[in-house]
């Protein structure tokens, strides 16, 4: 496989490759149509001013995040670009059978070759009860225990390589290598802790840490998965992207408002509530517990946010400090004009390409 499906080339005087996560959001008073029509824009403006990749993340019955379906949003993406490389930021594995997302992304490469990303998490991106439903099943500490066999599993669906003898062995994942050679997407491992980041390294697939809501694991994990990383056919290196939430705004009251809003739906979330997201005027009003306003600070001191420029550096000085290979951003705010501007005014800090 040609290890540029994972190294990227940053764009302008960005520092490493720059690319976007993108979590679908709905704010009060818009649609999931709206939300995933923002996508599309976002996908394209990434496209145009030479952002590497568009992940897009699995989450479950959240009422203000639309991306309960990575491969079907990915597909609606890819017919309206034709560059940038799109992927599941990532895809649940335990929530899945592994010849179902085989499938799914089998397809996906053949819709848009050489293009496709498969991010791959052990969490359930959800709840135990609405995982349970997922599943069929409530032993969900099964699934991630059992992460590393279905990562084998899938790994096998993907080059149709079960050996004679096994249970699978006629099953092929259906578009794939049965058809003819074809290139398959590139398995990374997603992780918010040390067991991907080691399991990565272990096996020398490419790793993205979620710095975005984990960040005091941040520099353990890279370490880890550096020191754990072993060279295969896929790699050389160890090659590792780290998600940050990130917005940039034209002065530094609206990103501070923008930045709230997410603070504001991540308190729900915690505390059983999730809704969609609030407006600017809802979580300025907001009357914070005690208990609340010290996690809604320690929420926002892991935002990147402001200006361009301070966003930009803010950004060096994460890259800097954790020497990540590539940056994805996540910019989660109400209104879809904000996340699209966000996204417009780093590649403008970067001297990026310009929009056309």
């Amino acid at each position: 496989m040609d290890v540029n499906a994972i190294r990227g080339t940053a764009a302008g005087t960005a520092p490493v490759p720059l690319s976007v996560l993108d979590l679908v959001t709905v704010g009060n008073g818009y649609t999931a149509n709206r939300a995933l029509r923002t996508s599309v824009e976002i996908a394209k403006l990434a496209e145009r001013r030479g952002f590497h990749r568009h992940w897009v993340a699995e989450h479950h019955s959240m009422p203000g995040v639309a991306s309960s379906a990575p491969a079907v949003i990915l597909a609606h993406l890819a017919a309206h670009t034709s560059r940038i490389r799109l992927g599941s930021g990532g895809v649940m594995l335990p929530n899945h059978a592994p010849l179902v997302i085989a499938e799914q992304f089998g397809t996906l490469e053949a819709m848009a070759p050489g293009r496709i990303d498969l991010g791959l998490g052990r969490a359930p991106g959800t709840d135990g009860a609405t995982a349970a439903a997922l599943r069929r099943t409530d032993r969900l500490n099964e699934g991630a225990e059992d992460f590393p066999q279905q990562l084998a599993e899938l790994t096998r669906f993907l080059d149709d390589d079960f050996p004679d003898g096994h249970p699978y062995a006629r099953i092929h994942a259906v578009p794939g290598p049965v058809q003819g050679p074809a290139a398959r997407p590139p398995i990374w491992l997603l992780g918010s802790s040390g067991f991907s980041a080691r399991l990565a390294g272990t096996l020398g697939l490419p790793f993205a840490f979620a710095h975005h809501f984990s960040a005091a694991n941040t520099v353990p994990a890279l370490d880890l998965y550096r020191d754990s990383f072993r060279p295969s056919e896929l790699l050389d290196a160890p090659y590792a992207v780290i998600g940050v939430s990130a917005l940039a705004a034209d002065d530094e009251r609206e990103a501070r408002r923008q930045t709230l809003t997410n603070a504001l739906s991540m308190v729900r979330l915690r505390t059983g509530r999730p809704g969609l997201v609030p407006t600017p005027e809802e979580a300025e009003s907001y009357q914070f517990s005690a208990l609340e306003r010290e996690f809604v600070d320690s929420w926002l001191s892991n935002v990147i946010s402001g200006t361009a420029d301070e966003v930009r550096a803010g950004l060096d000085g994460l890259q800097k400090r954790t020497g990540a290979d590539e940056l994805m951003l996540t910019a989660n705010a109400h209104g879809p004009e904000a996340r699209v501007r966000s996204y417009d005014l780093i590649a403008n800090a970067y001297d990026m390409p310009p929009a056309v």
